[in-house]
């Protein structure tokens, strides 16, 4: 998944906060701080696509996966109605990389380790993303974000990637009754890991029963999604040994 490939789309228009502000899990108040990480959700609170958004002048950039960029256009469109709102995609390309973020680049709002994002041309720097990523389980689309994925179970809260007091989105009422009403009962964590097994593999206990899924590995750890109340005592994907 490292590498992933990205498109970018500018969305102008005097309506731009306001219309975003009601679809997306984050505030879009929060640009005049730098770049925002957002999702959109069915209205039945399931992940779509997750993105950045960006501020630059009279337009807000946003970077997505290349895969999604059509569906979230049209569903962007579809949307819109009356708002006083453009969608434009456009060829710019997306630079990441480590340490201080350089002048005209963005800090990437989920994690410090996560480095910087640029819009301007510049090249990219090496990095191993996926070890960053397990490292500080930290889910990407494709592997751990899956559209029956619900966003705090993959982390959005500690990621800052949803706001729970900008008021309505779609999907906000099933995300906060998983903020408010319930412990979360499964979720994404960095495990320990013995051995190599496919993304995707089953997590088994020792008598058996799934306690999970794995996905993406780098060396010793790996990021599972778990049941948390089986990840205990010795647990198996494949012929990899997992613990939690």
């Amino acid at each position: 998944m490292t590498n992933q490939a990205r498109k970018v789309i500018e969305i102008a228009g005097e309506d731009r906060v306001h219309f975003l502000q009601g679809l997306i899990t984050n505030d879009v108040k929060r640009l005049e701080n730098g770049a925002v990480y957002a999702a959109l959700l069915t209205p039945q609170g399931k992940f779509l696509v997750d993105f950045f958004l960006i501020p630059e002048g009279d337009v807000i950039l946003l970077d997505a996966p290349a895969s999604e960029a059509e569906m979230l256009l049209k569903r962007l469109s579809m949307y819109k109605l009356r708002s006083k709102v453009t969608l434009t995609p456009t060829e710019r390309s997306v630079s990441r990389g480590v340490g201080p973020v350089p002048e005209g680049a963005f800090a990437d709002p989920r994690a410090p380790e996560m480095g910087w994002r640029a819009y301007d041309g510049r090249p990219s720097e090496e990095a191993d993303w996926d070890a960053i990523r397990v490292e500080h389980c930290i889910p990407e689309f494709g592997a751990e974000l899956t559209p029956d994925t619900f966003i705090l179970e993959a982390g959005f809260d500690r990621l800052h990637g949803v706001d729970f007091k900008k008021g309505c989105y779609v999907g906000q009422e099933v995300t906060a009754r998983m903020k408010h009403k319930t412990e979360l009962r499964k979720g994404l964590k960095t495990v320990a890991i013995d051995g190599s097994a496919p993304v995707g593999t089953e997590i088994v206990t020792e008598s058996g029963k799934t306690a999970g899924t794995l996905f993406t590995q780098s060396g010793d750890k790996a990021i599972a999604y778990l049941r948390f109340d089986r990840a205990k005592g010795p647990l198996t994907a494949g012929e990899a040994k997992v613990s939690a």
